[in-house]
């Protein structure tokens, strides 16, 4: 089934940095959810191009702008842009949309596309006067009123997975839920890379029941303030992708999902300028804080997992 825009979609000239080149919408436009109309339960055609669609998303993203402030020249409502944003979120498409980013990344790079290695770290970040006290804490360590966000990522520093709670709890309280949520989706993960705030009973509840390897990088004996580790500087990196996009530097939304979501909309803006350039090659030559004997081909990882690997749950009662 087919069908067409009720109205003939307008030229726009694209002249923000935001907008999606030609390259771009190419490998962006086969992962977006079919349309309404083209479904078994049938919809209405809709009347905006969907690329509008998008640059109007990431123009909101980009530049902090409110929804309301769209500008016009985009021809489309910013009720109907966000409610784009919104659909695409709860309906999961966004998430699988980053999903499949995440894997055609390390193909175009040569990796295998699954990795069996993650790197996990938080950030906490202000919360504006429209985050509610019941989604915002108090992050005693740095100082900070508004919510944390779990960042997860694979060697190259590509974003695998977030999560966004609020600021008063310890690393190591999200971390369960987050590691749980990667272990149902990621299956074939084995080892993990965190800072020593992760460390302790974290390590053994992995271990028992993800049966998932838990490494803590601790701080060097001699370091004063912010210094770049091994391992944990690709996580660094990738929360400095965040900030780059003016939406994420203060968090303004009402719910988490949609915290949750333009900071997906980020990484899906990442990975699809990746995918528009030449492969990295992999480094030459070791980062300046790794070991120079890993400099060569990285050592294999055994994979014990349990028999049958299972992710324990409490038990519940039958009725």
């Amino acid at each position: 089934m087919t069908c067409t825009y009720t109205e003939q979609p307008a030229v726009r000239e694209r002249h923000y940095p935001s907008d999606t080149t030609d390259a771009e919408w190419a490998v962006l436009e086969p992962l977006l959810p079919p349309a309404a109309c083209t479904r078994p339960t049938g919809g209405r055609p809709e009347k905006h191009p969907r690329r509008n669609v998008v640059d109007a998303i990431r123009y909101v993203n980009d530049n902090g702008v409110k929804w309301r402030s769209v500008p016009i020249d985009f021809g489309i409502p910013w009720r109907t842009v966000f409610g784009f944003f919104q659909r695409w979120r709860a309906s999961g498409d966004l998430a699988r949309i980053h999903a499949e980013l995440h894997e055609q990344v390390r193909v175009h790079d040569g990796l295998n596309p699954r990795t069996v290695a993650v790197i996990l770290d938080s950030q906490s970040v202000k919360g504006a006067e429209t985050v509610g006290n019941d989604s915002r804490g108090w992050d005693g360590g740095k100082k900070i009123n508004g919510r944390k966000r779990h960042i997860t990522v694979d060697m190259r520093g590509m974003p695998l997975a977030v999560m966004v709670t609020e600021a008063s709890p310890h690393d190591s309280i999200p971390a369960r839920d987050l590691l749980f949520r990667l272990c149902l989706t990621h299956p074939e993960l084995a080892v993990a890379w965190a800072d020593s705030a992760y460390g302790g009973t974290l390590i053994d509840w992995a271990h028992n029941v993800l049966g998932l390897t838990l490494k803590t990088v601790p701080r060097r004996k001699d370091q004063d303030g912010f210094a770049v580790l091994a391992k944990r500087w690709r996580v660094e990196r990738a929360i400095s992708w965040i900030m780059r996009a003016r939406r994420n530097v203060r968090d303004y939304e009402r719910l988490i999902s949609h915290s949750e979501a333009h900071l997906t909309w980020t990484f899906v803006t990442l990975m699809v300028r990746r995918l528009t350039q030449p492969p990295r090659p992999p480094r030459s030559s070791p980062h300046p804080v790794e070991s120079a004997k890993k400099a060569g081909k990285p050592a294999q990882i055994r994979l014990r997992p349990l028999h049958p690997r299972a992710i324990r749950l409490a038990p519940t009662t039958l009725v």
